[in-house]
């Protein structure tokens, strides 16, 4: 019979943790500028390409439109963000930077690198971590489908 499993060997448990020691990093830092995680992921998809659809920022971010609508709401209602219906089809929304929006983005990216000189990790060892965790991610949603 196998041995009952630890809960410190179990690789989904070093990714929860791992999670929220990130988030918990960043949170200080966002506080100041009045966002959430969640919503820090929303502008930093937006820095890289501004008027996203609602479909493809949840895409972007792997969330549902349920998750992403309420995020919009309130980044909107910050000033951060605007979101537009298209006069050629009134079900198609973008969302674009509001200057105020695109000016965090300075900001924005100094926090990114916080956690990379709180991990003590090489330039090179994060970008493999990066990638390894994508190629799980990949795997789960790959067997998520295939179930």
């Amino acid at each position: 019979m196998d041995k009952t499993p630890r809960l410190r060997e179990q690789a989904c448990f070093a990714l929860y943790t791992a999670s929220r020691a990130v988030t918990g990093l960043y949170r200080p830092l966002l506080d100041k500028l009045g966002l959430t995680y969640p919503q820090f992921l929303v502008l930093m998809a937006l820095w890289e390409t501004d008027g996203l659809t609602v479909t493809a920022l949840g895409d972007a971010l792997q969330l549902d439109s349920g998750t992403v609508s309420p995020l919009l709401k309130r980044l909107e209602a910050a000033g951060f963000v605007e979101r537009r219906r298209e006069s050629g089809d009134e079900r198609r929304v973008t969302v674009h930077l509001t200057e105020n929006g695109a000016a965090l983005e300075r900001e924005g990216c100094e926090i990114t690198q916080v956690v990379g000189e709180a991990s003590s990790m090489s330039y090179e060892e994060l970008v493999a971590l990066r990638d390894k965790l994508n190629e799980f991610t990949e795997a789960i949603h790959t067997r998520e489908t295939t179930a």
